[in-house]
């Protein structure tokens, strides 16, 4: 790979995630195939944990697409993609001056606009099966108290 322009610009964590995806880095246990350096490596199992990990260039494109209606700075679409916020609260530290620059309901918009376009984190799909197995377990647990005789006096 050869370097056309040193310094171009500031790179997104699923930019960095492909480009050592490209290098050979994987979650391989014996990493000795590959031309990654360990360090590079920790980046690696670093950002596979993170929003990154799940992102494509397709829906990177569709929010850049969409956000640029939005008077954001690059660096605030580059913190917003790498973090992918949930809710409003963690919009404001991202955006400077954002009660003054925006009004709440865009704000909202924008919350709406990152679960829309970008996938999950890993974390968050994690604790979504979590909680519905929690509630699977609940409702047959529940089930079987109830089909129990309650004459039974084991």
């Amino acid at each position: 790979m050869k370097i056309l322009e040193a310094n171009a610009g500031a790179l997104t964590n699923f930019e960095v995630l492909d480009f050592l995806r490209a290098k050979g880095a994987s979650k391989d246990p014996t990493r000795v195939i590959a031309k990654v350096e360990q360090s590079e490596y920790k980046v690696y199992d670093y950002l596979v944990d993170t929003a990154a990990s799940d992102q494509t260039r397709e829906s990177i494109n569709e929010f850049l697409t969409c956000i640029k209606r939005h008077d954001l700075a690059k660096a605030e679409v580059l913190n917003i993609l790498n973090t992918r916020p949930t809710s409003e609260v963690e919009i404001f530290p991202i955006i400077e001056s954002c009660e003054g620059r925006f009004p709440d309901e865009e704000v909202t918009e924008i919350v709406e606009l990152v679960t829309k376009t970008l996938p999950p984190p890993p974390e968050m799909k994690q604790e979504e099966i979590t909680k519905d197995d929690e509630e699977t377990a609940t409702l047959k647990n529940e089930k079987e108290e109830i089909s129990e005789d309650p004459m039974d006096t084991r």
